[in-house]
């Protein structure tokens, strides 16, 4: 049997009778392609990020997942065979309810896939995590949701709950049901909460939702109440029935279908999801996601979503094929593995909106939260190393999360010569800073926004955006004409490091954005002058040592000093030229020379690394060293010393006492886009696969061939 749950933001658990299984029980999981720190389970936006621990996986039927922060949910997924209900995953006390653990089998990860295989008495089941990645259809990356069935010749009843702890306040949560057309949903919300409220990074103003939609071959029911009274009443009827308890901390809604005894295929969904109807505040006015322009209403979005499975399912086996064989072909099958993982995540900080009271699509932006530090929205420094991803699979992301910061400073609210660092000191807060307090990176920023710039351009052809912006660009570009070659004591992208004088990254990143503006522009004199300041930092060698052998952290005067100079690669990615070949052989040839256990770490000053940054400088190197930067990465990946979703930050070497090969602070940020660096090399918009029309709406495809491979083949050999 198969259970597929996605993740579209409302996700529909999809399961399917598979076969028999037979055999001894097996006391390990394997697990494919590579063991990583957390499985993605739902991830959608900031709000809507559930993993599964991968040290978790083994006891999978016991286990509860967790919020991208570390906060534990209530999600559980039952199956009930021939009387005998099994738990699948989630259930952490089966002793009271009767129901038997399934065996884990195996666990594997794709881009969009998480999937676990297990058996419970004599089947086989499946369970599929899908989050769909279509940045380029806008109605289904904006849903905020996530998806149990198809069985054959047994008797099959499916079950799934969730508790309070997905709204972030659990003790003053209340619990609604809404049925129609045959469409059933709990929703979850806190009391009272105020709007665009938070609990630890949680969303306490929206809505948890559980969802299912009965058919001709299912029947389905529904119940809330303690978790041991209402799975113990599924383990023991196969069904829900009876009056809701009354809803008390810990209780669960749960919704379940009776399959009968099915001798043909057939399928089942469930969908869990959050909905925040007012999503952002940007500048004072609310905004929501982009689906509600075609289905304002939670039954109307939910309907779709699990009508759209088909559709978003051969999306996604396509995405997964594609982006395995192109990063595969880029740098080899590690690479592949660390770009499968980071897909998900880099798209899992990003909301897709347009103003709540117009549901106007014309004005659709994007927000990203700045995760695992202090929840800024929309930092250009996390946008920046982010960016790769989006130049690959559609550069218009590049605009839409450009575009609020733009807007904002051509209002002329924001006064100072260097552009802005955020948009809002947190999340979901897009209100800039009148009060000119925003985190002072005068270079870093100003070099920033004029490569991202450059990039959307680049990669779109665009110049009417870039025109309707010129001014500002000019001014920003006019602050590093004037001060990027003396620079002043001040903070890059990296301040876990502290500021600098005279940081030789930032008058490289200056140097580039000069050449990229000038591009963008068509002005000569910025072209120029970029040229002219890279030839002040490598020909004449302010910012390298003696012999040439590195860049130096800092200059002059610095020369055992260095720092990975990883803002080489807009240069290299853009084709601009600010640097000769031979700065680039340099590099090549010294980081070699200075890695750790698990890679370079940030400068010579640290012991940790940043793999977004890696990723970046192995983007500028030759082959040979380029392979040991993604060797180092993977190995990271995949020590199994930690059980965090994705850090971007960690130990790299034990020089400095610590132990090599553990995150630091950092989990879950969407700048793990710059993991894709190396296939951003091969040009924008690589991945074909994402060819659907901006905003459309698909209409079902019903059930399709490779839909039926997929529920009851092993592979998919042609898509």
């Amino acid at each position: 049997m198969r259970f597929s749950l996605s993740s579209l933001g409302l996700g529909p658990l999809y399961a399917s009778m598979l076969s028999l299984y037979s055999g001894q029980e097996s006391s390990s999981v394997t697990h494919h392609p590579v063991l990583p720190p957390s499985y993605p389970l739902a991830v959608r936006n900031p709000y809507l990020s559930a993993w599964m621990p991968s040290d978790r996986v083994q006891q999978l039927p016991y286990a509860e997942p967790q919020f991208w922060a570390g906060q534990e949910f209530g999600w559980s997924v039952i199956v009930r065979v021939n009387g005998q209900a099994y738990s699948l995953m989630g259930v952490p006390d089966m002793g009271v309810s009767n129901i038997r653990p399934a065996t884990v089998r195996r666990a594997e990860f794709t881009a969009t896939h998480s999937i676990f295989d297990l058996t419970a008495g004599p089947v086989a089941f499946k369970l599929d995590f899908l989050s769909p990645v279509s940045p380029s259809n806008y109605v289904r990356q904006s849903l905020p949701f996530i998806q149990v069935a198809e069985t054959r010749g047994h008797e099959i009843q499916i079950y799934s709950d969730i508790d309070a702890r997905w709204t972030g306040g659990k003790s003053h949560s209340q619990r609604d049901f809404e049925e129609q057309d045959g469409l059933a949903i709990y929703s979850l919300t806190v009391e009272d909460a105020p709007l665009y409220a938070e609990a630890d990074d949680m969303a306490l103003w929206g809505s948890a939702i559980l969802a299912s939609r009965s058919s001709s071959l299912s029947q389905l029911t529904a119940l809330s109440g303690s978790p041991e009274d209402v799975r113990r009443l599924f383990g023991e009827d196969g069904k829900l029935s009876g009056e809701d308890d009354t809803w008390a901390e810990g209780s669960v809604v749960a919704l379940a279908h009776n399959l009968g005894n099915v001798t043909g295929g057939h399928s089942v969904n469930f969908v869990v999801g959050y909905e925040r109807e007012a999503a952002i505040n940007y500048l004072g006015e609310a905004y929501t996601g982009f689906y509600r322009a075609e289905y304002p209403t939670t039954s109307s979005a939910l309907s779709f979503f699990l009508d759209d499975y088909s559709n978003a399912l051969l999306e996604s086996l396509k995405l997964d094929r594609e982006l395995v064989a192109l990063s595969s072909a880029a740098a080899g099958p590690k690479y592949a593995d660390i770009l499968a993982l980071s897909t998900r995540q880099a798209y899992g900080g990003i909301d897709l909106v347009i103003p709540n009271d117009s549901l106007d699509t014309g004005e659709v932006l994007a927000f990203i939260k700045e995760l695992s530090s202090n929840g800024n929205t929309n930092t250009i420094d996390v946008i920046m190393p982010a960016f790769p991803i989006y130049y690959v699979m559609d550069p218009d992301y590049i605009r839409l999360l450009l575009e609020p910061i733009m807007k904002y400073l051509a209002a002329g609210r924001w006064h100072l010569p260097y552009t802005i660092h955020d948009l809002g000191t947190h999340y979901p807060h897009a209100i800039g800073h009148d009060d000119q307090k925003a985190e002072p990176m005068p270079i870093e920023e100003c070099g920033n926004l004029l490569i991202l710039a450059a990039a959307y351009v680049r990669a779109t052809g665009d110049t009417d955006w870039s025109a309707h912006y010129m001014e500002v660009f000019q001014k920003y570009a006019n602050y590093l004409l004037e001060n990027s070659v003396n620079i002043a004591n001040q903070l890059s992208s990296n301040d876990a490091a502290g500021p600098l004088a005279n940081e030789t990254n930032l008058a490289i990143k200056a140097a580039v954005g000069l050449k990229a503006f000038g591009e963008m522009s068509g002005d000569g004199v910025y072209s120029r002058a970029g040229d002219q300041h890279a030839n002040i930092f490598f020909q004449q060698g302010l910012g390298t040592d003696k012999d040439q052998t590195h860049f130096v952290l800092e200059y002059p005067d610095w020369p055992g000093t260095w720092k990975t100079p990883y803002n080489l690669f807009p240069d290299v990615l853009l084709g601009l030229n600010t640097f000769p070949d031979s700065a680039y052989q340099m590099g090549s040839n010294f980081f070699t020379s200075v890695r750790g256990e698990y890679g370079v770490p940030l400068d010579n000053r640290q012991d940790w690394a940043k793999s977004d940054w890696n990723m970046w400088l192995a983007g500028t190197f030759e082959t040979s060293t380029r392979d040991e930067f993604v060797d180092d990465l993977w190995s990271f990946m995949t020590n199994g010393k930690h059980n965090w979703p994705f850090s971007d930050r960690y130990v790299a070497t034990s020089a400095h006492g610590n132990e090599p090969g553990v995150p630091i602070l950092c989990r879950a940020r969407p700048t793990v886009g710059g993991h894709f660096a190396l296939l951003a090399l091969k040009g924008p918009r690589s991945i074909q696969s994402l060819s659907c029309r901006r905003g459309a709406v698909l209409e079902p495809v019903g059930e399709m061939v490779d839909r039926q491979q997929y529920l009851f083949g092993n592979h998919i050999e042609e898509l």
